[in-house]
This record gives C-alpha cells, structure tokens and sequence, in this order.
C-alpha cells in the first residue's frame, strides 16, 4: 500500500474544512445574510409600493408598503399567488363585459379566496394608466340601489406599520328574498413610486366578502387576508 503523502492530507483537510463551512453558512444565512449582502438584497423578494387610500389626490394616509407579490402594470398581476397561508384561491374572469368595456383597464384579476373555515373573500385587481379604471365602489353600490355606510380603517401589519383603506358596509334586498344581502368591502389604491403619475400605472386593491359576525370580525378577516401579501409600512 503507497503511503498517504501531505499533498493528500491537505486536500482532503480542505475539503472537510470546506464541507464544514458551507453547512454552517447554510444554517446561519438567515442571520448573517443582511449584513453579507446588505437589507435591500437580503429582501428581495419584497417589492416596495405607494398605498393610499384615493388616486386623485394624496392623503395624509399614504404609506410606503413591502408586498410580496409584484403589482406594478410592468408585470402580469396574474402572477400574485393563488395560495396565500391558509387562503386558497381561484380565477374567476369577468362574465360582464360591459364592465371590461366601461372600466376599459389595462389589467383586470377577479378571484375568489376560501380558508379553511370556509370563509371566502374576493380579490379585485384593477389596474390602468388613465383615470376610466378607476372609481370608487360605492358609486357601482349606489347605483344599484345598495344602502351602505363607509369610513376609513388601517391594519397593522406584521413588520410594523400600518395600512390604510377605505371599508363600506352595504346591504341590500333583493326581489324575491325575505332577507337582506350584505356585503363588506375594503379597498385601497397602490402606485410603483411616490411621483403617482398616470403614465407609471395604478392598481385598485379591492376585497369583498359577505359580512361574518360583526363588520368589525369581517374587517379583521380581510386584515387576515391583506398580511398575506404586505409585510410592513413606513412612512414615504
């Protein structure tokens, strides 16, 4: 048997020592990543939005928010996530083209989220680059002979934070029920960068759901829903 000489030694001493390393780096990325690769790069599957709650003009509730799905109209809002912790959702085009024809939006995803209770929420995605996409719900309500009430709520978010929007209330009975139809709705408008121009796009964040419990259980129900996809709030 040919004797093990140092050139051997070394080499396999390195590929332990190498071996070693890379275990450790892998359990400890999580840790030392911000500082190796800096904040922004450690999180970059956050991307970051102007929230508020109106698209005319700026509120003194605008946020900077950290989303985890991209919706800027520079991609396809299609490719926010079906599955969002325990919600699990599925597509459900538009059937009324008159809305597509009077919105005319760049992007439009109508969805529908179920839990595992059984609770489900519908997720609104309307983008554009002019003003026609855009209204707000209570109009559409309105004109369809809801009864509703609206204000203003913000949900705290898990990194800190908090974002606003606005919420409404509407019921209404229709021909041939003895009971009133409610709806709760939650909305708010989100911009890829604080200038707010019409030409960089806007989408319309909308959720709406059937009232379970009280309007304040149903709101906490869409806060559930809306920590799914944004992370953190500051100041813009």
């Amino acid at each position: 048997m040919s004797p093990i000489g140092p050139g051997r030694i070394s080499l396999r001493s390195l590929a332990v020592v190498l071996l070693l390393s890379v275990g450790l780096l892998g359990a400890y990325w999580p840790q030392i990543s911000p500082v190796i690769l800096g904040q922004d790069q450690a999180q970059a599957s956050e991307y970051t939005y102007i929230a508020d709650l109106d698209f005319w003009q700026r509120t003194e509730r605008e946020t900077r928010v950290e989303a985890r799905a991209h919706f800027s109209l520079d991609y396809d809002l299609r490719e926010v996530p079906l599955q969002l912790g325990d919600w699990q959702g599925q597509e459900v085009p538009e059937s009324n083209q008159e809305v597509i024809i009077l919105l005319d939006p760049e992007q439009y995803v109508q969805r529908l989220y179920q839990n595992s209770r059984g609770q489900y929420i519908w997720l609104s995605l309307i983008g554009g680059r002019s003003s026609q996409p855009f209204h707000a719900p209570d109009i559409c309500y309105d004109a369809d002979g809801w009864q509703y009430n609206l204000s203003s709520t913000a949900f705290p978010l898990d990194g800190g934070g908090q974002i606003h929007g606005l919420w409404m209330e509407a019921h209404k009975q229709f021909p041939g029920d003895d009971f009133l139809t409610e709806h709760v709705v939650f909305y708010f408008y989100l911009f890829p960068n604080r200038n707010r121009e019409l030409k960089d796009g806007i989408v319309l964040f909308k959720l709406t759901s059937v009232r379970y419990g009280t309007v304040e259980e149903t709101l906490a129900l869409h806060a559930d829903f809306v920590r799914q996809l944004f992370s953190r709030a500051t100041q813009p």
